[in-house]
């Protein structure tokens, strides 16, 4: 077995402070290595200032805190993990699932870019929302869910029309942080600068839900009444010229996700289903960047969270309102396995 290993991060504390704990928790780790690799030396400091405090001004502090518990300079932590003008990375996939009722999500890529936190994070300053959710790039988020109620999470299609602007994994952030509902979220997305082209998965305790099909120069809303499936393909007939050539697998898990449209599924078994290795939306191949590392779900109904990793036997499980309330988490990880690959 080779274990997989996430933890789960618990704080309540001003963003700076956050930051600096992530810093000192991820000081001279592997994943910075990979990092130094692929992003830029430097950005444009200015430009990235701007567009921070226009839409999340409370993220500065918190990577001023991130180059503190790093020991890096303020310019190289934002070149690195700002999630400004990053160059283009390997595809990614994703699969969501979403009722009225719940909103369950796998996440495919490779292990060795994986931040492996689950964060829990109320700001005592309360100028964000509390969150839950995968951090990506230390500031980023894969998937979440916030006080609100509202839950969010990025699908990659392409790297066509890239451009300097913020990664999806901070925009989700950014959502979580600011809005409170689908409405708000897609007026952030209208005025945000994105770098590539994504699907967002957006839901709402209010029963809203909409696919956001974003590229750098035009962005589609796709209402849905009763259900979504939203995976790493735009459907709008006005962006399908955007999509890859290749795009086989992810039409083949929308299809079978509209199988399910109308019928009757507990949030539980939904979960259940898109966590077991043997389910047509999770995958195994790690090695090619593409194996399906957590599976985050939340019940609009109850404030329930589940989530697991890789092939892991034991659910993290929880009312997100009873953390909120103050009531800590026991856990301090959550265990899978990806020794098995490509089976």
């Amino acid at each position: 077995m080779n274990t997989f290993k996430v933890d789960v991060l618990q704080v309540r504390k001003n963003p700076y402070e956050l930051g600096y704990l992530l810093g000192k928790k991820f000081y001279k780790t592997k994943i910075l290595k990979q990092l130094e690799f692929i992003t830029k030396k430097e950005i444009n400091l200015v430009e990235m200032k701007a567009l921070y405090r226009t839409f999340s001004p409370h993220l500065l502090d918190e990577l001023e805190g991130i180059a503190e518990g790093l020991q890096y300079s303020f310019c190289k932590t934002a070149a690195l993990i700002s999630g400004y003008d990053v160059p283009k990375l390997p595809a990614m996939g994703c699969t969501t699932y979403c009722t009225k009722n719940y909103y369950v999500r796998n996440y495919d890529f490779g292990p060795d870019l994986y931040d492996g936190v689950f964060t829990l994070y109320q700001n005592e300053q309360r100028n964000s929302y509390a969150l839950a959710g995968y951090n990506l790039q230390l500031i980023g988020r894969h998937d979440g869910v916030n006080e609100k109620g509202l839950v969010a999470g990025f699908h990659f299609v392409n790297n066509e029309d890239y451009q300097v602007g913020i990664s999806p994994w901070v925009i989700v952030r950014m959502i979580l942080d600011t809005c409170s509902s689908v409405e708000e979220a897609i007026l952030l997305l209208r005025e945000i600068p994105h770098a590539a082209c994504y699907n967002y998965s957006i839901a709402d305790k209010l029963g809203n839900i909409a696919a956001i099909e974003a590229t750098p120069n035009k962005m589609v809303v796709r209402y849905e009444e009763d259900y979504l499936s939203c995976v790493n393909h735009f459907q709008a007939s006005e962006l399908k010229e955007k999509n890859r050539s290749i795009i086989d697998g992810s039409i083949k898990r929308e299809q079978y996700l509209s199988s399910f449209k109308n019928k009757e599924h507990l949030h539980e078994d939904m979960h259940a289903l898109f966590k077991d290795m043997n389910s047509p939306v999770f995958f195994t191949d790690y090695d090619q960047l593409f194996g399906t590392l957590h599976t985050f779900s939340y019940s609009f109904t109850k404030d329930h969270i589940l989530t697991t990793v890789a092939k892991g036997k034991k659910d993290l499980s929880f009312y997100f309102k009873d953390w909120l309330n103050g009531q800590n988490l026991e856990d301090t990880s959550i265990i899978g396995d990806i020794g098995s690959r490509n089976s």
